[in-house]
């Protein structure tokens, strides 16, 4: 072990980050409890698209694309939807957003995703191999389908500021993507394939894996919500539940995804996250098979192949955490998703929402508190928290043993926007 002594871990959060925090924690010899106010398969982790998108290091927010926004508000199949209502919460988070799409600020931001998600595939091997759940990641690459050359000639500093950032990819026209993916439609005129990407056949199989091994090796896992953090001789010390129970901890991990920053506040570290809903509808008897995950660059969509269908999923909707699901986003991504696949059917879907933490710059945080050296902040993921599970389970493990880091910790600081 690091540090060689056992320390009182409590980690708020039971998704895909905390529990891969959780067992590489464990795997330490520390004593680890994780506390999490809803039962587990409910959360984001659980119903996403389940990608392991080791590629995907360039931000959203890129220069220029504040030109886009506008229009995609306006079109009722647009991949981003804003509650007016929600508006003036929504404006600082908005307003980092657009100051971190300056060039500058979008290639440092890149720099420090490719090297922190280098090793994506291999810090989940230990934990998938522990567990027995290797047989659920699928690794066969993507699909990035465009509807024009024009469209992927749009994208070209995305592609740019890729390669240059070491990720590796090949130009598709017409007939390569259709010998990879024979259910695509003429709406699929080219593409580009990216090799080291893939998915699990089940995200919810995956953290069911994972905190079932986690209780095996001896974690403990509460169903309750943390009200308030009690302090000792200045320095955070217990957590107390809305069930009365009192958590003591010598070291206090947050990773409740979007809930995050709610908690954060009570330790004096403010950060702007934002929570981008995604939708999605996943159909038992789709009538087409993918054999790849497939993302539709110009409509923000995916469709991902999985052991219990065809799960197509996006959008983006910026209406805080407590509104109400507007699942007719659901339906307007099925009616996009068969202008792709002509033979689509869209019968007997199950709808999702969930409620993705999202960073202004896109790199998440993962960090020691300003305050407090034995807090630590692992969250604001967004569309990355499964691809990056195991990484920042690592890293988190790395910190409180005072070992080095595999990557550049200072672009995921927490007080990065101060």
């Amino acid at each position: 072990m690091g540090n060689g002594t056992k320390k009182r871990i409590l980690i708020i959060g039971s998704g895909i980050i905390g529990l891969c925090s959780g067992n590489y924690l464990l795997k330490d010899g520390h004593d680890v409890t994780i506390v999490e106010r809803e039962a587990l398969g409910d959360g984001a982790s659980c119903g996403n698209a389940g990608a392991i998108a080791a590629t995907e290091v360039v931000p959203f927010a890129l220069p220029g694309l504040w030109k886009d926004v506008p229009g995609w508000l306006l079109d009722p199949l647009g991949p981003l939807s804003l509650r007016l209502s929600y508006l003036p919460q929504f404006l600082p988070w908005l307003y980092l957003f657009l100051k971190s799409s300056n060039q500058k600020k979008v290639e440092k931001s890149t720099k420090a995703m490719a090297a922190f998600l280098e090793n994506a595939f291999e810090d989940y091997k230990p934990l998938l191999g522990n567990a027995g759940l290797e047989g659920l990641l699928k690794k066969e690459g993507s699909i990035m389908a465009y509807k024009s050359e024009k469209g992927r000639a749009k994208d070209q500093y995305f592609w740019d500021l890729s390669q240059r950032n070491g990720i590796e990819f090949q130009h598709l026209n017409r007939q390569e993507i259709l010998e990879r993916e024979p259910a695509l439609g003429e709406q699929a005129h080219c593409g580009v394939y990216q090799a080291n990407w893939g998915h699990f056949a089940n995200p919810a199989d995956l953290v069911m894996g994972l905190a079932k091994e986690f209780q095996k090796n001896g974690g403990t896992h509460l169903i309750d919500e943390v009200e308030a953090i009690e302090f000792e001789d200045n320095k955070p010390k217990l957590a107390r539940t809305k069930d009365g129970q009192a958590l003591e901890f010598d070291h206090l991990i947050i990773a409740a995804g979007a809930w995050s920053t709610r908690l954060s506040r009570k330790l004096g570290d403010n950060f702007t996250l934002d929570t981008e809903r995604g939708y999605n509808t996943t159909l038992p008897t789709p009538g087409v098979e993918l054999n790849n995950m497939v993302l539709f660059a110009e409509d923000k969509f995916v469709a991902t192949p999985m052991s219990m269908g065809l799960r197509i999923g996006g959008a983006v909707e910026f209406a805080g955490i407590d509104a109400k699901p507007n699942y007719s986003r659901c339906d307007t991504l099925l009616t996009l998703a068969k202008g792709y696949l002509p033979d689509l059917n869209g019968e007997g879907g199950t709808k999702w929402m969930g409620r993705r933490p999202s960073t202004p710059d896109s790199v998440p945080v993962i960090s020691p508190s300003r305050h407090h050296p034995n807090v630590h902040y692992a969250f604001g993921h967004g569309h990355l928290g499964i691809t990056a599970g195991a990484v920042t389970g690592r890293a988190i493990s790395d910190m409180i043993a005072k070992r080095p880091s595999e990557f550049d910790l200072a672009s995921f600081h927490i007080n990065r926007f101060d």
